[in-house]
This record gives structure tokens, C-alpha cells and sequence, in this order.
């Protein structure tokens, strides 16, 4: 079945329930303290975009957008539904975040991620669609368990 990118105002029960399995995902897979993700208001922000990735009537997929100002962005909430691992879910909405902060003008992508086995998939997409170790940036602090990576665009 062919996948369809929505922006989304996440309103729907299905996107929603995605987002908390990503928010549980993130406390039960990082020390306390660490978890950086977006709750629903969070993402409801004014710089911040999401789309989500459907395969029909499911949810695939979510990712967002948020605007740092300056030309810089960051790649928050990425989770693919766990029905569809495997398939390209973060990898075409990851391409789809990098196009439009290429549309907008950014001359820079960030984010922070964690460390162990858990984040090793999503630390392979992006490295393989040309992220880097980096610096600490925004408001974040290094720790022992965080990354960040960039890619300049």
C-alpha cells in the first residue's frame, strides 16, 4: 500500500495514541532527566510543524519540525507505529522534514537522541541521511546519554 505525508494538527485519536507510545518509549529507554520529547501541547507550539505518515487508514508515522530561528531547525518526535518497522516509515518522513527546512530556508538541522540499542535504528537513519555527532545546542546540556547530531543543508 502507498504511504501519504499529512501535516497534522493532531486531533486524531490514532496520532495521539502514536504519541504516547513514543513518550513511553522515551521514559521506560532513558535515565530521568533525559527525555527531551514533546508532549502533545509541545508540539501544538506555533514553531512547530508535524506530519505524520499513513498507510491507508493506519498511522505509520510521526515526525516534526521545530523552528530554532537564525536559519536552524530540529527534527523532533520521530516514531514509526510499531506495525510498520521496517518499511521506510522515519525514512521518507525524515527526507520529508529535511525537504521543507530546505524550503524554508534553514541552513542547518539539529537534534538530540539517545544512546543504547534502542536509538541505534534511528541513529543509523540519520547518519545515513547525512547527519553528524555534534555539539550540544539550543538549551540542551551533554550528558552521558545524549547525542546530538546536525546536518548542514
Amino acid at each position: 500500500m502507498a504511504f501519504e505525508i499529512r501535516k497534522d494538527d493532531l486531533s486524531d485519536a490514532r496520532v495521539q495514541a502514536l504519541l504516547e507510545l513514543h513518550l513511553r518509549g522515551m521514559h521506560e529507554n532513558s535515565p530521568p532527566g533525559n527525555v527531551f520529547a514533546l508532549d502533545l501541547s509541545g508540539l501544538k507550539a506555533p514553531e512547530v510543524t508535524v506530519w505524520t505518515l499513513w498507510s491507508g487508514e493506519q498511522v505509520a508515522g510521526i515526525g516534526a519540525l521545530k523552528s530554532l530561528g537564525s536559519g536552524r531547525g530540529e527534527v523532533k518526535s520521530m516514531r514509526t507505529h510499531p506495525d510498520h518497522l521496517r518499511q521506510g516509515v522515519g525514512a521518507r518522513i525524515l527526507t520529508h522534514i529535511i525537504g521543507t527546512a530546505r524550503q524554508r530556508g534553514y541552513t542547518r538541522l539539529s537534534l538530540e537522541t539517545g544512546s543504547g540499542p534502542t536509538f541505534d535504528p534511528a541513529l543509523t537513519l540519520y547518519r545515513r541521511c547525512g547527519f553528524t555527532k555534534g555539539d550540544a545546542f539550543a538549551d540542551y546540556e551533554k550528558s552521558a546519554f545524549n547525542q546530538f547530531l546536525h546536518l548542514e543543508i
